[in-house]
């Protein structure tokens, strides 16, 4: 299950709750995976303090991934609980202008990202960015979703 939340207002939010939802799943279908993951739709200044406290950077961001097998170990029963998205709503309505797409292709696009980051791909190196990236596009032309 894809759980989606905004905790500000955004007109059309259905619409854009659809679009994130399909994007998580068509990451998830593509590589093989299946589980829950909670996305969180969100303004600049909450993913700034976010950032600066989980990540050291000082700055807002558009999309933080929150794998659920990192961080402290946690006694619990196993279950299918990948892990947390957070999407800054401002941050993607301004790429969407500079890249010169629309907001849900954005949208889905850091769906897609934070997705791929909570199933363990990264972009730190040369070839697992061109790995994630790669995918990401896929996914993304064969959801119909392009710029």
């Amino acid at each position: 299950m894809i759980d989606i939340a905004f905790d500000l207002e955004a007109p059309a939010r259905e619409r854009l709750c659809d679009c994130l939802a399909r994007a998580a799943e068509a990451a998830l279908r593509q590589v093989g995976r299946a589980g829950d993951i909670s996305i969180l739709v969100t303004d600049d200044a909450a993913i700034h303090a976010v950032n600066r406290n989980y990540r050291k950077v000082d700055s807002p961001t558009d999309v933080i991934s929150f794998p659920a097998w990192e961080g402290e170990m946690i006694v619990a029963a196993p279950d299918d609980f990948l892990g947390d998205i957070m999407i800054s709503l401002p941050r993607a309505h301004a790429q969407a202008a500079e890249y010169g797409h629309t907001l849900e292709r954005e949208l889905s696009f850091l769906a897609v990202h934070g997705t791929l980051h909570l199933l363990g791909y990264d972009h730190m190196q040369p070839e697992a960015e061109r790995e994630m990236f790669a995918l990401q596009e896929m996914i993304l032309t064969e959801t119909g979703v392009v710029r």
